[in-house]
């Protein structure tokens, strides 16, 4: 891809990386330009997303992801086809977590169901846009400090026991950000949404309205979220276009996946544990790699520590498995409760 490997070690188990040209970027990011314009345009009228609405629109995007990896199959070969795939569903599963969040900050602001649809996709759009530059400087990054593995693993594994032990989002409300506090004392915002417009002028001043300041809302809480995604991908492959790619695969189906889950997000009581037994295998996984490749001298005098390492084949088999656990024990025992509660009535 862009860069070579051999700064961190000509061990890594992962094929020697050519560039991509300069017009598969642009290719590829004209493309999924043209899909939000598409999506932009569905949503250009206000109106409530059903449920087979959202049901069509997790299809067709999960359709295109695979039409992606199977062209990177056939163009690529394998490794990229399944490192891509693998870095989709972690990015993907990982994602569901915000939509805990997202719901948190609809309700906070009010904002009619009409909306909901295009507050996302733009709120989406910002945080893509971030998420661009936070994988540019982590691939510039991992290319010069082999040793930053070591920190990306530690800072997952801490993660991932943070999740685990954290309480439900069930009675959480949200709080703006310091950000969002300064934009309402620079510039004055309307008590009340003026239809779909983001700005209005009013007495002679220009006002700016909850619609956006939800959507900006919506971007930085996502880039938040991108603190841990972003290096939990990179744990699975070192190639920027396909962390690119995973991460806008997942971002366009997240919308239509918040208005499929509703109610049934409550439901996920065991999917917390899951993503943190994801994010800890990959910090296992980055650390070992780092092991592998060692240039620190006060490990192993500087030298490579033979361990053995995690392929992406197993990465995948792992976090499908644990996905497919989670959701399966979760809808268990969201079903088990109903059945007692309904008993005792």
């Amino acid at each position: 891809m862009l860069y070579s490997l051999a700064a961190v070690g000509p061990s890594v188990p992962v094929a020697p990386v050519d560039g991509e040209p300069l017009w598969v970027w642009g290719a590829t990011i004209a493309g999924l330009a043209v899909i939000f314009a598409v999506d932009l345009w569905i949503a250009r009228h206000p109106r409530e997303v059903s449920m087979r609405d959202a049901g069509r629109g997790v299809a067709i995007y999960v359709g295109l992801a695979v039409l992606f990896a199977a062209g990177l199959m056939l163009f690529g070969g394998q490794q990229k086809a399944t490192a891509f795939v693998a870095g989709y569903v972690t990015e993907y599963s990982l994602s569901v977590d915000n939509l805990f969040v997202f719901l948190l900050i609809m309700t906070a602001f009010a904002v009619p169901k009409a909306f909901q649809h295009r507050v996302l996709l733009v709120g989406i759009v910002i945080a893509l846009v971030m998420r661009g530059g936070f994988i540019l400087a982590g691939s510039a990054v991992i290319t010069r400090f082999s040793w930053v593995f070591y920190l990306f693993g530690a800072f997952l594994v801490i993660t991932a026991v943070k999740v685990c032990l954290e309480k439900s989002g069930d009675d959480e409300e949200f709080s703006e950000n310091a950000l969002l506090r300064l934009v309402r004392r620079v510039v004055p915002v309307t008590e009340t949404y003026r239809g779909a417009k983001l700005t209005v002028r009013e007495n002679g001043r220009r006002w700016i309205t909850p619609m956006l300041m939800v959507m900006i809302a919506i971007g930085l809480t996502d880039l938040l979220f991108a603190l841990d995604s972003i290096p939990a991908i990179f744990g699975l492959t070192k190639d920027p276009y396909i962390v690119f790619t995973a991460n806008a695969f997942a971002l366009l189906g997240l919308r239509q996946l918040y208005f499929l889950l509703g109610g049934l997000l409550s439901r996920l009581v065991y999917l917390q544990y899951g993503l943190g037994v994801i994010l800890a295998f990959i910090g296992v996984k980055l650390v070992l790699e780092a092991l592998h490749t060692n240039t620190v001298p006060f490990v192993n005098d500087g030298q490579p520590v033979p361990v053995p390492l995690i392929g992406i084949e197993l990465s995948l088999g792992v976090i499908v498995g644990v996905l497919a656990v989670t959701t399966v024990a979760s809808l268990l025992r969201t079903r088990h409760a109903r059945d007692r509660d309904l008993e005792q009535v």
